[in-house]
């Protein structure tokens, strides 16, 4: 932790280093995280909250921290594979290092098909999880809170469209610099508000926790099983954080370094982010205000809103900002 935090922060870097790369350790970090904390934190999260109940919750989190060890691994290969353009543009990523390092281990045949494959899956990723329901749950929740605005989402579409567009004309560059200012800034103020509300809710504490383990290693068979509400822990957070799916890795494959295992090192900050840390918080206030139960009829995004209404009832009006945030951070950074 201390080591990537010093990476982070520029701490090993040499302005005077010839390095290739196009973004710096920090950059490449946001720039990935924008991918990875969206609406999977928001939505995703809840869903598996009313699915499996405050167990899930305790699945998560183990899923998120051994998802640190596989976010290492694959963008240290991300960076040991990348290819280098005369014009000093990077393309890294699985298809690279499925391919060369297979290659290395006499099985190139099998790492191209693998290559050829994770690509055409990566842009069926891009289209789902990373463009429609992003736009799809940002509209969801944007008609929720203002009702006159039902039945216009083509418009909405078109303008996120273009706003997206504006941005990724750019390149990697142009993404990290809008990645940069957007990620820390969202992060800071979804966070902060969860803790408030455990804050104020701290008396209950004790019973939340006990809530919480005992879902995760006595849930009813109902729920699925311990079993059931493990596996909805690990799918929501693979989700979220996307560790060991590859596609992290070709934004970290663009950092300055010309040592792969130190961006595999910043990388690995990630999922702790993105689960240990931000759906960690969305769980604790379901179970906090208790919304955890899914009696309310509302499901993704509109019930995380609703707990946080419950508190703060303004709030609907910063989540509707947070969603817009998170999900266009998350389309840039998937059209990347």
């Amino acid at each position: 932790f201390k080591h990537a935090l010093q990476l982070v922060a520029g701490k090993f870097s040499d302005p005077n280093a010839k390095e290739d790369g196009e973004v710096t350790h920090f950059q490449a970090l946001t720039t990935a995280l924008s991918a990875t904390v969206g609406l999977g934190n928001i939505a995703g999260v809840a869903v598996a909250i009313t699915l499996g109940g405050p167990g899930a919750t305790f699945w998560m989190i183990v899923a998120g921290l051994i998802g640190m060890s596989s976010k290492f691994v694959e963008c240290t290969l991300g960076v040991k594979y990348r290819r280098v353009g005369e014009d000093g543009e990077i393309s890294g990523g699985p298809m690279y290092y499925l391919s060369e390092g297979l290659k290395k281990r006499n099985l190139g045949g099998l790492g191209k098909v693998l290559a050829v494959l994770f690509a055409i899956l990566c842009i069926g990723g891009s289209f789902g999880g990373g463009n429609m329901f992003q736009a799809n749950q940002a509209f969801q929740q944007l008609s929720a809170t203002f009702p006159i605005l039902e039945g216009s989402g083509i418009y909405f579409g078109i303008i996120l469209a273009i706003l997206v567009g504006i941005v990724i004309i750019g390149g990697i560059k142009s993404i990290a610099r809008v990645t940069d200012k957007i990620v820390p800034v969202m992060a800071i103020l979804y966070v902060g508000f969860s803790l408030i509300i455990i804050g104020m809710n701290i008396g209950n504490i004790g019973a939340v926790l006990g809530e919480i383990y005992h879902g995760a290693f006595n849930a009813p068979a109902l729920k699925g099983g311990v079993i059931g509400v493990l596996i909805l822990g690990f799918r929501r957070a693979a989700f979220s954080n996307e560790a060991g799916v590859g596609s992290a890795s070709i934004a970290h494959s663009a950092s300055k370094t010309n040592e792969p295992v130190s961006e595999g090192v910043v990388a690995l900050l990630e999922p702790f982010v993105d689960t240990v840390v931000v759906c960690t918080m969305t769980a604790l206030v379901l179970v906090f205000t208790g919304f955890s139960d899914g009696v309310s009829g509302l499901d993704g995004a509109e019930l995380t809103s609703a707990a946080f209404e419950s508190v703060f009832p303004w709030f609907k009006f910063v989540l509707v900002v947070a969603i817009f945030l998170f999900a266009f951070s998350t389309m840039i950074s998937w059209s990347y």
